[in-house]
């Protein structure tokens, strides 16, 4: 191999997806966080132009602090943990080449995988199109997974390869490799485009500048202005002295007055404030259409909790986010857990994880129709025997989604044992 060739394989190594490890080889993770995060607590319009074009260009910093403010937002933060907490919450099935497997993933996976990481995980996926995470080494335990803030994230057009920003240095990406796991539903070319933070920054700033005008508005003009009314002719000395008076006037106070001065409230009979009002709740009405795909009840009530998340999101969103979020955890992340655990071999077989999305009412509805079916079999069957036909029980079986096994073979009764006794008899 020439020396050359020997650069290129080894550049090829380096910026090439890397194999995992076999042992357990990490370092506690703390040191290598991420830069402190910065907050910005005033958005424009403007800023949301920057950063969409900062995002373009592979820069995700001001994409990530947009998204940080707007969770601030009180409507944001309860639809996207609907989305996102009620999701990871649901049941969740574990399947595999090893049944063993599947059966200690079941054990491990919510000391591995906690509910909380992965949901911000699942939100960074929804709100940014991208998120990322890292493998910890816990002492005495197996690597756990812990999400890391977006915002230091950065995508090389030039090598098609995402970066992170820590607090050692840019450090390349390579998800799968046993500390690196990231998740794309947004798509594998330019994911933050097709992640909501640009719609509902819009709607967030709009609505924080709406918040503090109607504030503003409400500070200057909810006290009504006092008017210190004198006679004509009053000395500008007595004129002055009434005039304290009423501006001195406190709770309870009372004035004894003389024909000719008059104390009056001045007002405003104004209506600005609507136009504020009427943003905020423009503002609000498309935060949920964004994230819950249709306008839903949102009065606290059990709308916000796990049991209605299939009646306040729409199932097709759920069913995307669960697909998204289990393929990056069967592609990234299970096979490190089963390394860990088991060694190389065991990563090479198949464990996947999956939520189940399907709303509680629909199974219901499922198994009476299920039941009906079998008694309309049965029924149809009963009609059918005297001219020799009878119902395709498989084909119905396929159309519900029911899986047939074939019956196994009845295992024949032992033929009695002959014993021979005298006489020239033989008796069982």
């Amino acid at each position: 191999m020439t020396p050359f060739s020997s650069l290129v394989t080894r550049v090829r190594e380096y910026l090439g997806p890397r194999k995992l490890p076999t042992g357990t080889s990490f370092e506690d993770g703390r040191d290598r966080q991420m830069s402190s995060p910065r907050s910005i607590t005033r958005w424009h319009l403007a800023d949301l132009e920057g950063a969409v074009l900062a995002a373009d260009s592979g820069n995700m910093r001001f994409a990530g602090q947009l998204v940080r403010s707007i969770r601030r937002d009180g409507m944001v933060s309860g639809v996207l943990s609907t989305r996102t907490q009620g999701l990871v919450q649901l049941p969740l099935r574990i399947t595999g080449d090893s049944a063993e497997l599947a059966t200690e993933l079941t054990r491990d996976f919510a000391g591995i995988f906690p509910t909380s990481e992965l949901a911000l995980l699942a939100a960074d996926g929804v709100t940014l199109g991208v998120g990322v995470a890292e493998f910890v080494q816990i002492e005495g335990a197996i690597p756990v997974l812990r999400r890391l803030e977006p915002e230091f994230l950065q995508y090389r057009w030039a090598e098609d390869r995402w970066y992170y920003q820590s607090i050692r240095g840019v450090e390349p990406i390579n998800p799968g490799d046993g500390r690196w796991v990231l998740h794309c539903p947004g798509g594998a070319v330019q994911p933050w485009s097709y992640g909501l933070w640009a719609a509902l920054g819009r709607a967030f700033i709009a609505k924080e500048h709406a918040f503090f005008f109607r504030e503003n508005y409400s500070q200057k003009l909810a006290n009504a202005a006092r008017v210190a009314v004198a006679p004509q002719g009053a000395s500008d000395e007595i004129s002055q002295k009434w005039f304290q008076k009423v501006a001195a006037w406190g709770v309870n106070t009372v004035f004894g007055i003389t024909p000719g001065y008059d104390v009056k409230l001045l007002e405003s009979n104004g209506r600005g404030y609507e136009v504020f009002q009427e943003t905020i709740k423009t503002a609000n009405e498309e935060i949920v259409i964004t994230l819950a795909g249709q306008t839903v009840t949102t009065d606290g009530g059990a709308g916000f909790s796990n049991s209605a998340i299939h009646a306040t999101i729409r199932s097709d969103l759920i069913q995307a986010d669960a697909n998204a979020l289990g393929a990056t955890l069967n592609t990234q992340a299970i096979p490190v857990w089963a390394n860990e655990r088991f060694g190389p071999t065991a990563s090479a077989q198949q464990t996947l994880v999956e939520w189940d999305v399907t709303p509680p009412s629909d199974l219901t509805k499922e198994a009476t129709a299920l039941n009906q079916a079998a008694i309309a079999c049965a029924a149809m069957n009963a009609l059918l025997a005297p001219v020799g036909k009878r119902v395709d029980v498989l084909d119905i079986a396929r159309r519900y989604g029911v899986e047939v096994t074939d019956l196994a073979p009845a295992t024949p009764a032992p033929a009695p044992a002959l014993v021979a006794i005298p006489g020239g008899k033989v008796a069982a």
